[in-house]
């Protein structure tokens, strides 16, 4: 593994492992190679599983539902 075990970053070193690897995560697609863009997608799983697993009940907005998305008008947002 790469990095410090999800379980083990407190709430504010999580996000920003999180805000890291999402900015991080276009560039890894289109310019890394396949083993980078690997073990990037695995990294981004542990982070985002341990975001989950301490945040069961997060915030779900509407919107970023299917039943949301099929409500938006085409070329809405």
């Amino acid at each position: 593994m790469t990095g410090v075990e999800p379980g083990r970053l407190d709430d504010q070193q999580l996000m920003k492992e999180l805000e890291t690897i999402h900015r991080t995560r276009h560039d890894t697609l289109l310019h890394g190679s396949n083993d980078a863009l690997r073990v990037h997608n695995e990294r981004m799983a542990q982070l985002e599983g341990e975001y989950l697993r301490r945040h069961p009940r997060r915030r779900v907005v509407a919107g970023r539902t299917r039943d949301g998305a099929r409500g938006r008008t085409p070329g809405g947002a």
